[in-house]
């Protein structure tokens, strides 16, 4: 007869490290909850940002966004690696995710006083979330003799930094940035110097899935948030024919956007040249493609403001929350997923090219339109350059 489980493993099993090569790997309705979740985080990074831009305040505006989405990201991150290589869906992970999904929306509840310069919700919300990933860690450096080493280097990192975190909020302010950029580096230093003595076992397709899913959830906010505005804009009279312009341009640009990242699986790069520069790379270089994609939102909204009157910012100064993150979106998915050496030069070329007319169209009458026709053309380009091309496994 077949031995039944005891029903302690019905509830805890060991946390063993997954097969790399596991056939059929996909994100688990956990992990979509977890994301779910921190996108209300993000929601209220946007939120934040925009009511900065639209009252003048655009470097106090993107400094506070950049430090805030850092949280949410890292948390994110770390999160979604761990997961690729440990999980176990068993009770115990269950609760400590839970732990960690509480600390994402302590994270989203401190927003707004972090953009007013009080960082207390914020930290307690992120030293939740991290220590909750300390003790998971743990768990696996006990049940994983393999991974021991680098997870016993990851626990005590993550709580070193933690310490550093909760330190800094005594300090005085003029020596915030400073002290923000030092803790930072510590921070994704980490997992550099954990993976040097065991390499963990993270799954590249569906490490590039759950990166793509998070990447869809920060489109989604934008296109929310642009709704948002262009309702209330129609209360408005007399704007309705030109919010209903900009709303179309808007969701071409958001498409665009959209086709461009997934045009090229993301889990190419990440199997064709497999190390650790790559995974740190192409997994730290998102930070820049989620912020970008989530920061266009906020940027449509001023655009919004712009063309119903009411905001009072010049022309250009209503443009480039717009602009610039779109081209900055378009040169992080250059460089991650394209790769300025791609054997299709249209395409290789076209990203760059596209980004830099993109900025310019901010001195245009029209520069949402513009923009977005451009982004559209970047569609067509490579459209056109991979037809009959096989695609990427």
């Amino acid at each position: 007869m077949t031995e039944q489980p005891s029903r302690i493993r019905v509830w805890h099993r060991p946390m063993r490290a997954r097969d790399r090569a596991e056939r059929h790997r996909v994100a688990t309705p956990l992990e979509l909850l977890f994301d779910l979740c921190f996108v209300v985080a993000v929601g209220q990074a946007a939120a934040a940002l925009h009511h900065a831009l639209a009252e003048g305040h655009p470097a106090h505006g993107v400094t506070s966004f950049a430090m805030v989405f850092f949280a949410i990201w890292w948390g994110w991150l770390n999160f979604s690696w761990f997961a690729s290589a440990f999980d176990t869906d068993d009770v115990p992970y269950r609760l400590a995710t839970l732990v960690q999904i509480a600390g994402g929306l302590t994270i989203a509840a401190g927003v707004s006083s972090a953009f007013d310069g009080d960082f207390r919700v914020i930290v307690v919300g992120y030293v939740l979330m991290r220590l909750s990933l300390v003790g998971q860690w743990l768990r696996a450096a006990r049940s994983a003799p393999e991974a021991r080493p680098a997870a016993l280097r990851f626990a005590a990192g993550i709580a070193a930094c933690q310490v550093l975190w909760i330190l800094r909020l005594f300090l005085p302010e003029s020596v915030g940035a400073v002290t923000f950029v030092a803790v930072v580096l510590c921070e994704l230093a980490v997992p550099v110097v954990a993976e040097r003595s065991a390499r963990t076992t993270w799954h590249p397709h569906h490490i590039a899935e759950r990166y793509g899913l998070f990447t869809l959830i920060v489109l989604g906010e934008t296109i929310l948030s642009a709704t948002n505005a262009i309702k209330e804009g129609t209360a408005e009279p007399g704007h309705l024919g030109a919010l209903i312009s900009l709303a179309a341009a808007a969701l071409v640009l958001v498409f665009s956007m959209w086709w461009l990242y997934f045009d090229r699986p993301g889990h190419a790069r990440l199997d064709r040249r497999p190390g650790m520069f790559t995974a740190m790379s192409w997994g730290y270089g998102h930070y820049l493609i989620f912020a970008s994609a989530a920061a266009v939102g906020a940027g449509l909204e001023v655009a919004v403001g712009y063309d119903t009157g009411t905001l009072h910012l010049g022309g250009v100064a209503a443009a480039l929350p717009t602009t610039i993150p779109v081209a900055v979106f378009l040169l992080s998915v250059w460089l991650l997923h394209i790769g300025p050496t791609n054997e299709c030069r249209p395409i290789a070329i076209g990203f760059p090219v596209t980004a830099v007319l993109v900025l310019a169209a901010s001195f245009t009458p029209a520069p949402i339109h513009v923009a977005a026709g451009l982004a559209a053309a970047l569609v067509v380009l490579t459209v056109v350059a991979t037809h009959g091309s096989p695609r990427p496994a």
